[in-house]
């Protein structure tokens, strides 16, 4: 009965953060940055927790009231406020520019005449270059060629979502299930990339959606990490075990309440996630909704230290913020 009630409390949580969720995401625009592959840590991905908007907003303000003075002096020292206005439009301007000669790659030659190293075809792979793919493999080149972390083209590709390339290499040979150091495969990749035109691919190339990383995560947990909504979608369609853990216990659903992924929380749980299975810390995805209004209480007295300090007056904001009851 105390377990019940505890889903019921837990669960009535869940609605109001993914409500609010919802309405922030209609005041800006919400996208997931893709991780670049030297820089992906295992570890991080799984633990890496964002910051409320809340909380954002408050540092963000902070921010402004320390720089007010040094943009008063800036003001002052170049002229006048149109001065300033044309300066910073060039500012922008030239980040702009920098920004988009650093994103665009040289243009791909006509024909390739000369032969291509396993450097410029994994390079390739990244930035969509197809011609340079096609060569390498008609002179022999392996599909399977890798880098030093051993990913592939079809990890690259994989990625960045260049379906083209992706069904050339297939075509060609391709390991689908390669593992590189990480033991992740294409579709770990595809998953974090965002695409599930190509985690379709791969399924139907006969790609393994249950395969596992060191960590011993599933594409499902990737997905939910990552914050793959659509993906999660065509995964849980396909009647996966959703909830399959990994290394450390945690199920997709411990993993999509420790990051917040409300959305992600509600379709689990519509799906039949289990809010009681225990982690080897003894913790169940209810446990860490629980841990959730006690993060709520410690942002309600930071922002009480905020407004004392803009108003020199008292730190209480209405008290702490109450428990959600169940519903």
């Amino acid at each position: 009965m105390a377990d019940s009630e505890e889903v019921q409390r837990a669960t009535a949580l869940i609605e109001e953060r993914l409500a609010q969720e919802e309405e922030n995401e209609k005041l800006r625009g919400t996208t997931h940055q893709k991780l670049p592959m030297e820089m992906l840590v295992l570890e991080d991905e799984k633990h890496h927790r964002p910051e409320s908007p809340s909380l954002q907003k408050v540092k963000g303000q902070e921010r402004v009231r320390k720089t007010s003075l040094d943009l008063r002096r800036e003001i002052i020292d170049v002229g006048g406020i149109q001065n300033l206005i044309q300066l910073r439009k060039k500012r922008k301007q030239k980040k702009r520019e920098a920004l988009a000669a650093s994103q665009e790659p040289p243009p791909e030659p006509e024909e390739i005449t000369g032969p291509v190293d396993e450097e410029t075809f994994l390079k390739a792979a990244v930035e969509g270059k197809m011609k340079v793919i096609e060569k390498f493999l008609a002179d022999g080149g392996s599909p399977d060629t890798c880098d030093q972390f051993r990913r592939t083209a079809l990890h690259r590709a994989s990625l960045e979502g260049h379906m083209e390339i992706l069904e050339k290499l297939l075509e060609s040979g391709a390991t689908v299930d390669f593992q590189d150091r990480l033991d992740c495969t294409a579709m770990h990749w595809a998953c974090r990339g965002g695409h599930l035109e190509v985690v379709r691919l791969l399924q139907s190339r006969g790609a393994d959606t249950n395969v596992r990383d060191k960590l011993l995560s599933t594409p499902l947990h990737v997905a939910v990490r990552t914050g793959q909504v659509e993906i999660v979608e065509h995964f849980l369609s396909l009647g996966l075990d959703i909830n399959a853990k990994d290394r450390e216990g945690d199920s997709a659903l411990h993993d999509a309440v420790r990051l917040n992924r409300y959305k992600i929380i509600k379709l689990l749980l519509l799906h039949g996630a289990d809010m009681m299975s225990k982690n080897l810390a003894g913790k169940t995805p209810t446990d860490l909704v629980q841990l959730w209004q006690a993060d709520t209480r410690t942002l309600w007295r930071t922002l009480s230290r905020v407004r004392a300090e803009w108003t020199g007056g008292s730190t209480e904001v209405g008290g702490d913020p109450q428990p959600v009851a169940a519903e």
